[in-house]
């Protein structure tokens, strides 16, 4: 008796088995495809069981005869390598992809097609889809939150100001490229600070105070992540420094600090600092709430990018160390121009996965009665006018939050290849 050899996929016959399985396995995606977009079934005629198993069927058997070695075509190569390796991940394969074609009609009946977004109340929201003039309504309150309507033109002229300023380094100018790392570090997070002070707050020049706690929406969850953000990562760098330092005072102080901030959550830190810490300062010094909630989130988060920043300065080899050292430098040039230049280089992960942490831990300052855009879609669905319409407003939460956190993901990613040193 003859070997089934056309059950063994080879590299004689690549074009045969090739062309097979691409033909079976584009058979069943179209009968899954057919069955969720248009509720047509190509396989009525079978019984129901059947019916239901054949893409199943039909799609392991095309993957089973693409699943050449070596074959020469790299597309087909990184595949077999990925999600073709063995029949049961084929089958795992096969289930995500028709798991993601049924669901995408229903999510785009609700997403788009049923969905609503005109009128101006609740009840112009009548049919089965996502009710986007709830979105509508409270956009305002979702960006500026209760900040008054008629002095939010500040809070727009501050973030285009510090916009527009964070592009100064791309000036083509070797003078002005020398002091950059001053301006960054030092110039730039005073003049956000002095914008967002003098401008948003008001108080000062004729300008009406609006106090923090009218503050809120996304334009809040800016202000707290971008300084955090500033301040967290000196400070985290200082205390990876100081953990590996040589003196034991430094040293224990350093891990003292880095271990408490890492042992408990972030919600206990945000409420001891606006219950607890007021009780520990004298009786005339106010600091006003959202200052405390800046620090604890700053000092919270600069111990996971000590350990971070620690992680790169143990994976530089000691001849680094010894290098510059045989050139005279001291302890602090050393680290300046040879050390944290590379060990930072080698965590640019790490520490955009840390800031990306931050980002997302904002609504936790909810705790503390400051509502940024997680805490206004709190507020707005239980406001009775607008009850039952949460999923939309968590949804454009989601959405937001997911621009931000890939567009720092891209730029980490391309601060990666552009200091990566192996070219």
């Amino acid at each position: 008796m003859n070997k089934l050899n056309f059950l063994r996929p080879n590299i004689e016959n690549l074009n045969t088995y090739l062309y097979s399985g691409i033909f079976l396995i584009s058979i069943a995606i179209l009968d899954v495809s057919l069955s969720s977009f248009f509720s047509t079934n190509i396989t009525s005629f079978l019984p129901n069981f059947i019916s239901f198993l054949l893409p199943l069927i039909l799609g392991t058997v095309g993957l089973h005869f693409i699943r050449i070695e070596f074959s020469g075509i790299k597309n087909l190569d990184l595949l077999n390598k990925n999600i073709n390796t063995n029949t049961f991940n084929a089958v795992l394969t096969l289930l995500i992809i028709f798991a993601v074609i049924k669901s995408i009609p229903p999510f785009l009946s609700w997403f788009i097609f049923d969905a609503t977004i005109s009128g101006d109340t609740k009840e112009a929201c009548t049919g089965t889809g996502a009710c986007w003039t709830y979105i509508k309504i409270w956009l305002n309150r979702f960006v500026y939150g209760m900040y008054p309507n008629e002095l939010q033109w500040r809070i727009n002229l501050s973030f285009i100001a510090l916009i527009g300023l964070a592009f100064v380094g791309l000036i083509p100018s070797e003078k002005i490229k020398k002091f950059l790392t001053l301006y960054y570090v030092v110039i730039y997070p005073i003049i956000a600070f002095v914008l967002i002070y003098y401008l948003i707050s008001g108080g000062a020049f004729g300008l009406e105070w609006v106090e923090t706690g009218a503050w809120g929406g996304l334009s809040l969850t800016f202000i707290v992540s971008f300084f955090c953000l500033i301040f967290c990562f000196p400070v985290g760098m200082f205390l990876a420094l100081g953990r590996r330092s040589e003196l034991p005072t430094v040293r224990y102080i350093s891990v003292g600090f880095i271990e408490f901030w890492r042992g408990v959550p972030l919600i206990t830190v945000l409420f001891m600092s606006s219950v607890m810490f007021p009780m520990f300062l004298p009786e005339d010094f106010f600091m006003d709430k959202l200052v405390r909630v800046i620090i604890a989130i700053s000092l919270f988060e600069a111990a996971y990018v000590a350990e971070v920043i620690r992680g790169g300065l143990q994976a530089l080899p000691r001849g680094q160390y010894d290098a510059a050292k045989s050139l005279g430098m001291g302890y602090w040039k050393m680290h300046i121009f040879v050390i944290l230049p590379q060990a930072l280089k080698l965590v640019i992960p790490g520490i955009a996965n840390t800031f990306l942490a931050l980002v997302k831990d904002t609504p936790l300052i909810f705790v503390v009665g400051l509502l940024e855009i997680v805490g206004m879609l709190n507020l707005a669905k239980t406001n009775p006018k607008w009850l039952g319409y949460a999923m939309e407003g968590y949804v454009f939460a989601a959405i937001i939050f997911w621009i931000i956190c890939y567009a720092m993901s891209k730029y980490s990613y391309n601060l990666e290849i552009k200091y990566k040193t192996d070219r």
